[in-house]
Order: C-alpha cells, then sequence, then structure tokens
C-alpha cells in the first residue's frame, strides 16, 4: 500500500526553517521510505541538503534517487528550470507537492502593501507557477497523468483568533485554484487535491510565532494555549500533515480530485471561539 516505486516526486519547501521537520521534509522522507525518487527545492540550500542527508542516513543506496536544488518558486524562470532539470534527470514528474508558506500580521487597514504582495506571491502565484510547469509536463509524458497536493490551511476557512489578512486570503485561494485546476485536468487524469492543516507544531509555525509573541508570555505558554484551542488537546505536526500528502498522491487515492483533507483535530467542526495568542 501507499508505494510509489518508479514515481517521481517534485516538492517545493523540501527544507526545514530551523531545527526540527517541517511539512515538506516530512513529506520528502515519506515518499523516499515508500520508494520514490525525490526532487526538492528550497529557497533556502543548505536546508534543502539537511532533508537529503536526513533520507540518506536511513537509506544510503538510494543516493541517486534524492536530488535537492535551491529555487525561488515565485519566478517562472527558476521554476521552469528546475521542473527541466528533475524531467532531464529522472524522465518524468508523477507528483507535485506545493508547500512553500509564509504569513505576517495585519488588517486590511494596517497591512502594507508590500507585505500583502509578498505572501500572496509566496504563498499563492508559486502555486500556480509549479503547477503551470508541471501540468505541461505530465501531459507530454507516455503515460500523461499525475498527482497534484496543495497544502492549504483552515486559516483559509475560519478565523483564528488573530488578523493574517493576507495569509488567510492566500490560502482561500489554494482550496479553489485546486478545486479548478482538478475539473480542468480530470479527463487528462491530472489529481489535484489539497491538504488543509489545523494549529500545527512545526519550526516555521514555532519561529513565526515566536517573533510576534505578546509581551509577557513565554513559548510555553504559546504552546499550551494553541493546544488547548484544539478539541482533541494537541497541536498536530508535520508527519500528520505528511501522511496526508502521502495519501493523496497514491494510487489508493486513484478516485479522489478536487477535495480537501482537513488535518486540525476537530477545529473545523467545533463553534468554540479560538483563544486569542
Amino acid at each position: 500500500m501507499l508505494r510509489f516505486d518508479n514515481k517521481v516526486i517534485f516538492i517545493t519547501g523540501v527544507g526545514s526553517s530551523g531545527c526540527g521537520i517541517g511539512n515538506g521534509r516530512a513529506s520528502a522522507i515519506l515518499f523516499a521510505r515508500q520508494g520514490g525518487t525525490i526532487y526538492g527545492v528550497d529557497l533556502n540550500l543548505s536546508a534543502a541538503e539537511d532533508t537529503r542527508s536526513y533520507i540518506l542516513s536511513e537509506s544510503p543506496q538510494i543516493a541517486d534517487h534524492i536530488t535537492v536544488s535551491q529555487c525561488d518558486v515565485t519566478s517562472a524562470a527558476d521554476v521552469d528550470r528546475e521542473v527541466g532539470k528533475c524531467v532531464e534527470k529522472y524522465g518524468r514528474i508523477d507528483v507535485l507537492v506545493n508547500n512553500v508558506g509564509l504569513s505576517a500580521p495585519g488588517t486590511a487597514e494596517n497591512m502594507p502593501e508590500d507585505v500583502w504582495d509578498r505572501q500572496m506571491a509566496v504563498n499563492v502565484k508559486s502555486v500556480f507557477l509549479c503547477c503551470k510547469a508541471v501540468i505541461r509536463t505530465m501531459l507530454k509524458q507516455d503515460f500523461p497523468g499525475g498527482a497534484i497536493v496543495n497544502l492549504s490551511s483552515i486559516a483559509g476557512t475560519r478565523h483564528l483568533g488573530t488578523d493574517h489578512i493576507a495569509y488567510a486570503s492566500s490560502k482561500a485561494a489554494i482550496i479553489q485554484f485546486s478545486k479548478s485546476t482538478a475539473i480542468a485536468y480530470a479527463s487528462k487524469n491530472i489529481r489535484v487535491n489539497t491538504v488543509v492543516p489545523g494549529l500545527m507544531n512545526t519550526p516555521l509555525v514555532q519561529s513565526r510565532l515566536l517573533k510576534h509573541l505578546p509581551e509577557g508570555v513565554t513559548a510555553e505558554e504559546l504552546t499550551r494555549r494553541r493546544d488547548s484551542q484544539v478539541p482533541m488537546g494537541r497541536m498536530g505536526d508535520a508527519w500528520d500533515v505528511a501522511h496526508a500528502v502521502i495519501y493523496l498522491a497514491s494510487s489508493e487515492a486513484k478516485y479522489v480530485t478536487g477535495s480537501e483533507v482537513v488535518v486540525d483535530g476537530g477545529i473545523s467542526c467545533w463553534t468554540a471561539l479560538p483563544a486569542r495568542l
């Protein structure tokens, strides 16, 4: 089950921000454990290389099947270059995972325009550019088809207690982009789905939140508050997200397209108001 032998997976944001394992790194590790060939890109090449090293520490014999490279996924030229390099090296792309994300606080009234533009570029434009390049590749392959998994957030479907207007808008856009793209290419056997994480305890989230801690609030208190917002009583982690990604990319999900898998410990079903951080 959930095997990816002879499958090539293109993953964006394959590194982790800071120590630990983020969504992209966890996804790459699981794909590799299931026999997949990984081509991972990240703006931070060192972080991407750390992911490769982690994978090879488990399976040194698969070195030829794990490639990482530096890429600015908001640049069409960068994306086209890396997709081309992946196809040149491995012959095809079977799975695309769009994983990059950026957030900064602000409302419609006080967010600077450049902060809005940057979040939209990183969170939404990157998905568009990668899908554009990879779908063109998938359509030209000997056996057309493939699976695309885009990462959104429950911030795109509900307010989470703090004002992150650009992030929330971008994550809502990803959900609808995925639905529209799924319909456009369903007849071509290209499936497009979305993983919608809730409150997650990942290096990126922790580093971002710690920059905006209210005065007098410690990191431990922040974690306790976020855990208390979840019906299951705890935040999720990168492995929870990665397992959802793996499922949607697999042949077990061959009849699933235009859908969302929500990984949030029940928050989306809850009517309780979230506590402000």
